[in-house]
């Protein structure tokens, strides 16, 4: 197979990280692989200059020898056609030299598209392509893809470019019989490509493309969103005044949500709802309602975010001057309005748009491998934490449908069509930002609920809590910190928490209330008679392994301690991610954004040095998870893992992979390269063990140095998809609490018998959220190794192996 993509329309992080995984894929199963330079415009355009296609043979002639027991591979043979650096350093238009002037469909090859995943936008360029939309020009670019004998097609755009793609695709047949009876093609030609295979990635930054929860870029852009506006927070805290931010969002307000979720804004305003205008009154009135009674509580600082699609339910539109206009002349407030404009496109994407994008573009290759005239064109996508196939024309109907719900001011519907995360999300936003008048539970299902910290700290715990006090407060329930975990606890370390006093904490990293590792079968009884002292109806604990542990001992206790027979649920919140049954835990992807920010340095000195080897330290205990995603984000050429072990057979076999990788390197443009180690992968082959082999055993080839990332990985700012996960999850474990109590308050007599499900962890598994009682939880436990028995992300330390070539080499 032939293949090709390109990426159409805007730009989005994420997009090279799709398209080196396709490249190197696409190699591996035996695949030509080909990049579109500037969208359909360049599919249209196709060759005008002639350019003689040759692979670069590497400098060191005997490593082709080595590479495989010297037996060509795809790999081999397709090392690098040349382009390579044209393309990252965008000189490939320059008139002296080797240029791609008058070159659109341009042959790649492995190391023509490595280290791509850590650059912004897209390196081989994109268009609107008015020609493409023409007859004419689809002739012209089916024409082009014959001439170059490409049989597959790879579009990583949104919904206009995947209509195209879908489009082309259908008109397929007619345009090769148009180009067999113009004489463009000769039969033979019409024959080998009477199919054309076609597969769609979204890269969108404003997330709205349905059937899928994510789409390539939305990450990214949230950060950017996020990190400007905890820029902001600080000025507006300081001279107490209030900030409009307009962010992207024409049709979709997943950024200005999640945003708003992730910061804790005041007011948002989102196209798939419009402000509801009060009895009698207006959206104006409601929103000066919100925020008066907000600055009435104390609140020194306002943040209102407008998505640039905002209208009111009238259709018109709300723009964020007006917006400040109403503050400042009703409210009176010192306002000020920031439009993030393209700034949210731009910069290195983050871990999830690296890691997101290749699993995405392993699947592309493998649905278009599987593709026949008779299966629809896919579109890749996400649900919670599994890559997903669904018909791509599907998921553009129901994007536009969104869109004419919305012009025809049926928003209920548009709701519905959106994900569940967006809907939860939003009744997140308004259970944690609204400060409401009125108790919304009768005084008799009211709870004393309270809260504990356990294990490390874990970016998200305090937007966890945050959450959690807000819908408390809410309710009418009380919400208790305990601090210092049970040892605090123990200590009689509890007090009440305010709506107020939580009102920063969504951009805090650590613990605000404080953790440790101690468990409560430190004194099983004493735990018992401080609950009963302080008449607690349910406990949250947010936390890791200990967390669970700490659940397991409070349930099992019940047979001897009635105050234990209560709800009691454990939100995972660990960078380790280790807590079984469960793929995500909060904090493990703050802790992935950190170690990539690391890596991207530490790769770029060894890069500089050219012939390096770094050797990397990261945390995560007994559990690879960690080292292996983040493996994978950073294109380290090789992980050490605790489940898979070290020995001498497998540094003997690392060796020689370096030699031989290095070997193939084109004179004096060696790449430096990582290698990821978990802190705990062996007892004997430690970090300093093994870059002084490394270093050793490289010779003249590459030398060795090591760094340790240590406890940088559990601090800093937590990561906007961190903070918008603790939310959504925090809410959910306040519902589950709320059922527990409401069904033992139903039971007759005065001794209540909390149940074994009543006892839980809410768990993401697959595209679902599940809540495993924590017995049941023990049997897919490893309790002596502290993680789970089965790991979702074992497989992708073969991806990560894969991606550097290491099968094709040994």
């Amino acid at each position: 197979m032939k293949l090709a993509v390109l990426t159409s329309g805007g730009d989005s992080a994420g997009m090279n990280a799709v398209v080196r995984a396709i490249v190197k894929i696409g190699i591996l199963r035996g695949c030509e692989t080909w990049i579109v330079r500037e969208g359909y415009e360049g599919l249209v355009r196709g060759n005008t200059q002639a350019h003689a296609i040759h692979a670069d043979l590497p400098a060191d002639a005997s490593a082709l020898k080595c590479a495989h027991r010297g037996v060509p591979t795809n790999l081999t043979q397709n090392l690098r056609f040349g382009d390579g650096d044209l393309l990252r350093d965008g000189t490939g238009d320059h008139h002296h030299g080797r240029t791609l002037k008058g070159r659109y469909i341009v042959r790649v090859g492995w190391d023509d598209v490595r280290g791509w995943f850590a650059e912004g936008g897209t390196l081989i360029g994109t268009a609107r392509s008015a020609a493409f939309r023409t007859p004419e020009g689809r002739l012209s670019a089916a024409n082009n893809l014959i001439k170059e004998g490409i049989d597959a097609l790879a579009v990583c755009g949104g919904d206009g470019s995947l209509t195209g793609a879908d489009l082309f695709r259908s008109e397929w047949p007619s345009l090769v019989a148009q180009l067999l009876a113009q004489g463009m093609i000769t039969e033979e030609q019409a024959e080998k490509h009477g199919h054309l295979k076609i597969v769609g990635l979204v890269g969108s930054i404003d997330n709205d493309m349905s059937m899928t929860d994510l789409t390539i870029g939305a990450p990214t852009a949230l950060h950017r969103i996020c990190e400007a506006i905890d820029n902001i927070n600080s000025t507006a805290a300081s001279h107490s005044r209030a900030f409009v931010l307009e962010v992207m969002g024409r049709h979709c307000g997943w950024l200005a949500l999640l945003a708003g979720v992730s910061s804790g804004a005041d007011f948002i305003f989102i196209p798939e709802r419009p402000p509801q205008a009060m009895p009698g009154g207006t959206w104006e009135d409601e929103m000066c309602e919100a925020i008066q009674g907000h600055r009435e509580a104390g609140k020194r600082k306002t943040i209102v975010i407008v998505a640039e699609g905002a209208q009111d339910a009238d259709l018109q539109p709300i723009r964020a001057e007006y917006v400040k206009d109403v503050l400042t002349e009703r409210l009176g407030l010192d306002t000020r309005v920031t439009t993030l404009g393209h700034t949210q496109r731009g910069g290195r994407p983050c871990a999830f748009d690296r890691i997101l994008p290749t699993l995405q573009g392993e699947e592309a290759v493998k649905a278009l491998l599987e593709a026949t005239p008779d299966t629809p064109s896919y579109m890749i996508g996400v649900r919670e934490n599994k890559i997903t196939r669904v018909p791509l024309m599907e998921a553009v109907a129901m994007t536009r449908a969104v869109a004419d719900a919305i012009g025809a001011k049926d928003f209920a519907k548009a709701m519905s069509m959106r994900d569940p995360e967006f809907y939860q999300s939003l009744d997140g936003f308004f259970a944690t930002s609204t400060l409401f008048k009125e108790k919304q539970l009768p005084h008799h299902r009211r709870m004393r609920v309270a809260i504990m910290h356990m294990g490390a700290p874990a970016g998200g715990m305090n937007a966890a809590t945050r959450a959690a006090v807000r819908y408390c407060i809410k309710q009418g329930h009380r919400p208790l910190a305990v601090h210092n975990g049970f040892r605090g606890l123990l200590d009689d370390n509890i007090h009440e928490l305010s709506w107020l006093g939580v009102d920063a904490w969504t951009s805090r990293g650590g613990s605000e209330l404080g953790t440790n590792r101690t468990l409560p079968d430190v004194d099983l009884g004493a735990v018992a008679a401080r609950f009963q002292e302080h008449n607690f109806h349910a406990l949250l604990m947010i936390g890791g392994f200990e967390a669970f542990s700490a659940l397991l001992i409070l349930e099992t206790g019940r047979k001897h301690y009635p105050a234990f027979h209560i709800p009691m649920a454990h939100l995972p919140a660990t960078i380790s991610n280790n807590v079984p049954m469960t793929e995500f835990s909060l904090g493990s992807d703050t802790s992935l954004n950190a170690l990539v920010d690391a890596c991207d340095s530490i790769k770029q000195s060894a890069s500089a040095s050219r012939n390096r080897v770094f050797v990397v330290e990261t945390q995560g205990g007994k559990c690879g998870y960690l080292a292996t995603m983040g493996a994978l984000a950073t294109g380290a050429s090789i992980v050490y893992t605790p489940e898979q072990g070290m020995n001498l057979d497998t540094l003997r076999q690392d060796v020689k992979f370096l030699k031989i990788r290095y070997g193939l390197d084109a004179k004096g443009k060696s790449e430096g390269r990582m290698v990821i180690r978990n802190e705990c992968a062996s007892t004997v082959y430690t970090t300093d063990v093994v870059t002084k082999m490394f270093k050793e055993e490289g010779g003249n080839l590459f030398d060795s140095r090591s760094a340790s990332l240590g406890h940088t990985l559990q601090g800093g700012i937590p990561s906007p998809m961190d903070r918008a996960r603790a939310a959504r999850l925090s809410l959910r474990c306040m519902a589950f609490l709320e059922e527990h109590h409401d069904a033992l308050e139903k039971q007759a007599g005065k001794v209540k018998l909390a149940p074994p499900e009543s006892a839980a962890v809410i768990t993401i598994q697959g595209s679902a959220l599940k809540w495993v009682p924590v017995q049941e939880m023990v049997q897919h436990a490893d309790m002596k190794n502290r993680r789970g028995k089965t790991a979702w992300w074992a497989e992708i330390k073969d991806l990560v192996e894969a991606l550097v070539g290491r099968p094709e080499i040994l």
